[in-house]
């Protein structure tokens, strides 16, 4: 289902929640491997890993949002995303528990994000959308990354 009024997501999972993020700023998705480690970084940044010979830097995405640490899995994904910032585009690989779908919601079902309630910043959410067995959090990649100086910063460094 695509076209007019359908937002065509990558849903993955961090813990029991369900996240996604827009389609189009998938590029692909990797398995898990270790990444080098740049020394001096937050601890979010996990280093930078090589992607058909470009240096992307690896972001533990639960960190970011503010979520326990786990060990990897056999299930644990790597999204390499494009992120538009305001005066660039920034390739990351996003370290997540497992990549669950690709799913398409017409976008009158897309709710603003809750003010309370949330273990992670609202800020970061672009929206939710109800689903039988509880919510898929669409995050706003860009507020991720963008709103925070020393994110940036970490990032440019690796890269």
């Amino acid at each position: 289902m695509t076209g007019p009024g359908v937002v065509q997501v990558v849903t993955f999972g961090l813990g029991d929640e369900v996240f996604a993020v827009p389609v189009a700023m998938v590029r692909e998705i990797l398995d898990y491997r270790p990444a080098f480690r740049v020394p001096g970084g937050p601890q979010w940044m996990l280093g930078i890993t090589d992607v058909r010979g470009q240096g992307v830097p690896m972001i533990d995405l639960r960190l970011r949002l503010g979520l326990a640490p786990v060990e990897e899995t056999l299930a644990t994904r790597v999204l390499i995303v494009d992120l538009t910032l305001a005066d660039r585009t920034l390739s990351l690989g996003l370290v997540v528990d497992r990549v669950i779908t690709v799913a398409s919601f017409e976008a009158e079902r897309l709710e603003a994000a809750p003010d309370i309630g949330l273990r992670w910043r609202s800020d970061y959410i672009a929206g939710v959308v109800r689903e039988p067995d509880g919510f898929v959090v669409i995050v706003d990649a860009a507020k991720v990354f963008s709103d925070d100086d020393v994110a940036v910063s970490a990032i440019a460094a690796a890269a």
